[in-house]
C-alpha cells in the first residue's frame, strides 16, 4: 500500500518551521545560508552530521545553534584520547541500599548529541557510536536500551593531518549522512560576527522554535515525499559510478544511496515541493557521498580528493529527462 504524499498544509508547516530554525541559526552562524540549509535538511532526514574543518571556524557553534532551536534533550561530549566507551553509553552502578544495579545513562541518551572533536578519541571509543547511530539503541552489559527519537549526532572533527587526531573508521564515516565543511567567512560576515559577539554570546539569546515531537512529525512528513523511479535510478547510477571509478578504491555503500534519497526528500520538502527533483540529488551528492569514499593511491598522490571525483561523476552521469513529476494517482493512498 502506497502512502499519500504530504498535504499542502503539512508542507506549509514544515516550510514555516524549518525557515524559523534556519533564521535562528543564521543569527549566530552568519553568512553561511547554504551550510545551514543542508544542516537542517540532514535533521529532517533523520541522519547524522559530520562537520569537518580547522579549529575556530564555528563547527561547535553551528551544532549548538541547531540544538537550541529545538526544545529537546541535548548531550554534549568532548572527545579526548582517554575517553572510554562507557563515558558515552553509561554505566551500571551498584546501589547498596537495594542490592541492585542501576543504569546511569551517558550523554548519548539525548535527542541531539554534540560530539566535539570526535577524531581525538581512540578508535575503540569511536566504535561505541556505531550501534547508537545505526539502530538508535545502546547495549550496556548485555542489556539494550532504546535512545530517544528523533536522535541526531552532530560531530565535529579537525583535519586528520592535525596533531593528536585519529582517522574515523570506514564504518563510522558511513553512518554519517553528510559531511560538511564550514570554511572561513567572508570579510562582511566576519565583520558582522565581531559586532554580534563584541559584548555577548548570541547563543545566549536563542529560543527554541519547535520541539522534539514536532520534529518527529516533520521527519515523517519529509519521508512521505514522492521520488519517481527515474530519480531513484539516477541515485543508484551515481552510487554505482563511485564503485567503478578508477580514482577510488572504495565506493559508496547501499546505505549511501538510501541516505542520499532521504536527504533529497528533506531538501525538496523544505522548498515546499511534494516530490524530489534530480537537482535535489545533485545539490547533496558531494556532502552525502564524498566522505564515504577512499581514493586510490595514484589519486591520493596526485592531490585529487574524493570530492573532486564526486563532482566529476555528477557532471558525467546524465540527468533523467522525464518522469520526475508526481502522478495524480500517487496522491491517494493505494
Amino acid at each position: 500500500m502506497l502512502q499519500a504524499v504530504p498535504t499542502t498544509a503539512e508542507l506549509h508547516t514544515l516550510v514555516q518551521t524549518t525557515n524559523r530554525m534556519r533564521a535562528g541559526i543564521e543569527q549566530v552562524v552568519t553568512g553561511r545560508s547554504e551550510l545551514v540549509r543542508t544542516t537542517v535538511a540532514v535533521l529532517l532526514a533523520e541522519g547524522h552530521l559530520l562537520l569537518e574543518d580547522v579549529p575556530g571556524v564555528g563547527k561547535t557553534t553551528l551544532a549548538k545553534a541547531l540544538a537550541r532551536t529545538i526544545d529537546c534533550s541535548v548531550g554534549r561530549i568532548q572527545f579526548t584520547p582517554d575517553l572510554l566507551p562507557s563515558d558515552l553509553t553509561g554505566v551500571n552502578i551498584f546501589r547498596s541500599q537495594t542490592h541492585e544495579f542501576e543504569f546511569r545513562p551517558g550523554p548519548l541518551f539525548a535527542h541531539v548529541v554534540i560530539g566535539d572533536e570526535i577524531n581525538r578519541a581512540s578508535p575503540k571509543t569511536q566504535s561505541a557510536l556505531l550501534e547508537c547511530m545505526q539502530e538508535a539503541q545502546a547495549t550496556v552489559d548485555g542489556q539494550t536500551y532504546p535512545l530517544p527519537r528523533p536522535f541526531l549526532v552532530v560531530a565535529t572533527q579537525n583535519p586528520v593531518e592535525m596533531e593528536g587526531t585519529y582517522p574515523l573508521p570506514e564504518a563510522q564515516r558511513d553512518r554519517f549522512m553528510a559531511r560538511l565543511t564550514v570554511g572561513y567567512p567572508s570579510i562582511e560576515s566576519e565583520l558582522d560576527m565581531l559586532d554580534l559577539q563584541e559584548t555577548s554570546d548570541p547563543l545566549d539569546g536563542m529560543q527554541p522554535v519547535t520541539d522534539a515531537e514536532q520534529v518527529a512529525r516533520l521527519i515523517a512528513t519529509a519521508r512521505r515525499l514522492y521520488a519517481a523511479p527515474s530519480v531513484k535510478r539516477y541515485i543508484v547510477e551515481l552510487v554505482t559510478a563511485t564503485r567503478e571509478d578508477h580514482a577510488l578504491r572504495l565506493g559508496a555503500s547501499p546505505r549511501a544511496a538510501i541516505q542520499l534519497l532521504r536527504a533529497a526528500k528533506s531538501l525538496a520538502a523544505m522548498s515546499g515541493r511534494d516530490h524530489v527533483l534530480p537537482d535535489d540529488v545533485q545539490q547533496l551528492a558531494e556532502a552525502v557521498l564524498a566522505h564515504r569514499l577512499l581514493p586510490s593511491t595514484e589519486s591520493r598522490l596526485s592531490g585529487r580528493t574524493t570530492s573532486d571525483t564526486v563532482r566529476e561523476i555528477v557532471e558525467r552521469i546524465p540527468l533523467p529527462t522525464s518522469g520526475t513529476g508526481i502522478p495524480r494517482e500517487r496522491r491517494a493512498t493505494g
